[in-house]
């Protein structure tokens, strides 16, 4: 749906909400986020899961649309924390807080699968 330039546009407005989020990523589901209150579910606080959290299954997503639109610099730029905190944390977690502390499952499939597409998608443009 977006063209080259307009993907690019819109992995800035990414970096951006992750650097007013102090989030290590850009993988924020919502930014900024709902304030404390706006959910019945307490899970849904400001900066917890989907409210806020920083989840590579989505990050990655962004990863393999630069990489389609030959963004390779601004793809390993984006990738590189995301398989920092897998190999700092040493497992696959669902999603993390801003200050990168891994929550949920440790071997979230969706995290392991969307960065063996980024690593394969940048290998074969090599």
């Amino acid at each position: 749906m977006l063209n080259k330039k307009q993907v690019k546009e819109a992995y800035q407005k990414m970096k951006k909400n992750m650097v007013d989020a102090h989030a290590a990523t850009i993988g924020l589901t919502i930014y900024p986020v709902y304030p404390s209150g706006t959910f019945e579910n307490k899970g849904m606080g400001p900066y917890s899961y989907q409210n806020g959290g920083d989840w590579t299954w989505f990050g990655g997503r962004m990863v393999s649309q630069l990489i389609r639109y030959n963004l390779l610099a601004e793809a390993r730029e984006a990738l590189q924390p995301m398989l920092a905190r897998v190999v700092k944390n040493n497992g696959f977690y669902e999603w993390y807080t801003p200050d990168n502390k891994p929550m949920g499952s440790s071997s979230f499939r969706g995290e392991a699968g969307v960065l063996w597409t980024a690593i394969t998608e940048l290998d074969r443009k090599k």
